[in-house]
């Protein structure tokens, strides 16, 4: 193969690692635009705009604003899963399983914040059956914490261990909505991961009555 051909056979490889590094840009854009704003005040323009491109430029990754929002919350309710999955089957002890699920759900709230806050929010905004789709994965992400928090306490009642879970990701994910600012937390050693952790695992270690 000559450089030129394999120039040539390079072409499409580049282009697609181009467009995908492109659309990743823009998801993270609409994060936080969508964040600040809300989804009803933010338009495909405001997207391309925030990243340097014209607004038509947008439809060539995004259809619509709903196509663009359904990735967003689908892919944090894959992670979020994913992750979750992750730690129970590489880790047997549940005590140990759990640490690390908060460890885990932490690392995520802290940080992507402008999802915790798009999800928070703006899930309501989804095509029903999108929102169909999330619910029914972030239930799947939720029965993962019951079950954990069950091998520890078999005496815990599925309920009162959902619950609890909820709970926690109520906690840790106030988080985006905090007065503390991320540099100055990060001056501080990151104060608000260590004071979040130490109160969720305090929490889940009470069983309620």
């Amino acid at each position: 193969m000559t450089d030129v051909e394999g120039e040539v056979a390079a072409a499409p490889g580049r282009r697609s690692r181009a467009k995908a590094d492109r659309r990743r840009e823009l998801l993270r854009a609409a994060a936080r635009l969508i964040a600040e704003r809300g989804f009803p005040g933010v338009r495909l323009e405001d997207l391309g705009s925030a990243v340097g491109i014209s607004g038509p430029a947008v439809y060539r990754h995004f259809p619509n604003k709903d196509a663009l929002l359904v990735e967003l919350l689908t892919d944090i309710s894959e992670r979020l899963l994913a992750g979750g999955t992750d730690v129970v089957e590489r880790v047997p002890d549940p005590r140990r399983a759990l640490e690390e699920l908060v460890d885990f759900h932490l690392d995520f709230a802290l940080g992507e914040p402008d999802l915790i806050r798009v999800q928070d929010r703006d899930l309501h905004s989804l095509p029903d059956d999108a929102r169909h789709r999330v619910r029914q994965t972030q239930r799947r992400y939720v029965e993962i914490w019951v079950g954990v928090l069950r091998r520890i306490d078999p005496g815990l009642d599925s309920t009162h261990a959902r619950i609890a879970a909820h709970a926690t990701f109520g906690l840790i994910n106030s988080t985006p909505y905090s007065a503390v600012s991320p540099s100055v937390d990060a001056t501080n050693g990151n104060t608000t991961r260590r004071v979040l952790r130490r109160m969720a695992l305090t929490a889940l270690a009470t069983r309620s009555g």
